[in-house]
Order: C-alpha cells, then sequence, then structure tokens
C-alpha cells in the first residue's frame, strides 16, 4: 500500500501536465534549432548607452541577476569574462520546479545552460544553448537522470507527427525551459531600460574664488 501511494505522488505532476489545452507558443517552433543544436536567440540595441556601458550592465546582470541565485556547487561559473572580445559565456546551474511544491512533491530539476551575452556597438545580444536536464536526484544529489535538450525538448522529441500536442513525458521540462529563457531575456531588457532611465548625476558647480589663489 505505501509503495501505491508513493508511486501516485509521483505520478501527479505527470498527470497535471498532461490536461488542459497548451498555449501555441509551446507548439511547434517553440524550441529553436540550429543543425540540430537547440539555440535560444535574442538581441536589442540601447541607442541612449555607450559600449563600455553597456558592458559593465551586461556583466553585471550576468553575475547578479543569473549567476547570483543560481546553483554554486558544480557547473556554475563564468567560462569567459569578455573584458577582451566583448563575448561573456556563463555555464549556469539552477533549479527549475514544476507544479505546486508540497512536503510531499517535491518535483523539481537541475537546469543546467550555457549563456552567451555579447555587446557589439549598442547592441546586445544573448544566445542560450546545452541545454540538459539532471532528474529525480536522491537528498545527496546522486542517482538522478541525465536528459540533453536535443534528446528530450525538441518538436521531434516532444510533439507529436501533426504538431499540435506534447508528450506528457517531456511536457513540463519543455514549457518550463521555454518560460524561464523568456523570463532571462525579459529580465535582461528590463535591467537596461531601467538604466537607460535613469538620468546622469548632475555635476557639482565649481565654486569660484575671486580673492584667493590657492597654492
Amino acid at each position: 500500500m505505501k509503495n501505491l501511494f508513493l508511486a501516485f505522488m509521483f505520478m501527479l505532476p505527470l498527470m497535471a501536465a498532461a490536461k488542459g489545452p497548451v498555449d501555441v507558443k509551446y507548439l511547434k517552433g517553440g524550441v529553436p534549432e540550429e543543425n540540430g543544436i537547440i539555440i535560444f536567440r535574442k538581441s536589442f540595441t540601447i541607442p541612449s548607452m555607450k559600449t563600455d556601458q553597456i558592458f559593465n550592465a551586461l556583466s553585471n546582470f550576468v553575475s547578479q541577476d543569473v549567476m547570483g541565485p543560481a546553483i554554486h556547487e558544480h557547473r556554475t561559473r563564468i567560462l569567459s569574462d569578455g573584458k577582451e572580445d566583448g563575448v561573456i559565456v556563463a555555464k549556469i546551474e539552477e533549479y527549475m520546479t514544476f507544479g505546486h511544491v508540497t512536503f510531499l512533491n517535491l518535483d523539481r530539476t537541475r537546469f543546467i545552460y550555457q549563456l552567451q551575452a555579447s555587446v557589439e556597438g549598442n547592441k546586445v545580444k544573448l544566445a542560450i544553448s546545452q541545454i540538459s536536464y539532471y532528474y529525480n536526484e536522491m537528498q545527496d544529489g546522486k542517482g538522478g537522470e541525465t536528459y540533453k535538450g536535443e534528446e528530450w525538448i525538441t518538436d521531434s522529441k516532444a510533439l507529436n507527427k501533426k504538431g499540435t500536442k506534447l508528450y506528457p513525458q517531456s511536457k513540463k521540462f519543455r514549457i518550463k525551459t521555454i518560460d524561464r529563457i523568456e523570463e532571462i531575456f525579459e529580465k535582461c531588457m528590463d535591467a537596461f531600460e531601467e538604466r537607460a532611465n535613469t538620468p546622469a548625476p548632475e555635476e557639482p558647480v565649481k565654486k569660484v574664488r575671486k580673492n584667493i589663489v590657492e597654492e
């Protein structure tokens, strides 16, 4: 009876994910590929900022907003700081939680990806690739299963032949991945929007003394 109960609790997230309509953004084309490799891209320009200002702000975003909340056990690290070529490359590992979290249901995976962020003039280019998941780990972090994005959430692996439905086993991974990457891109643009709208500090008025000569 206990084993049946545990099996039922494990299946709850899968059963929940199989119900209800799916937004079209998660269907065909929702996970972009280039030569069979998953790559999400985003680019935007900030006309009001100089290249060095954009690079500094982008570097802060990657290190603080993306890497800051990540898991810092093994994989999260800077691969290239971009100081020579303007291209920042970081490996990120973070938790991705599925559904409602309770004591009996902590359905989550480790979401691993590479973020490339570059500056060209006043343009920012973002790319997320090398996606994988470490799922069903035990409390000590061992015993999990690794899934590569290309083998799990692509159109050919996650959708039926008509491209109208998601397979239950990979549905939650595909949906959460699309949502998370969209969130990263949106937060990056928001960070620049806020920075561009912040007025520059006024320079203090230089005091002029007519009767004193400083040495």
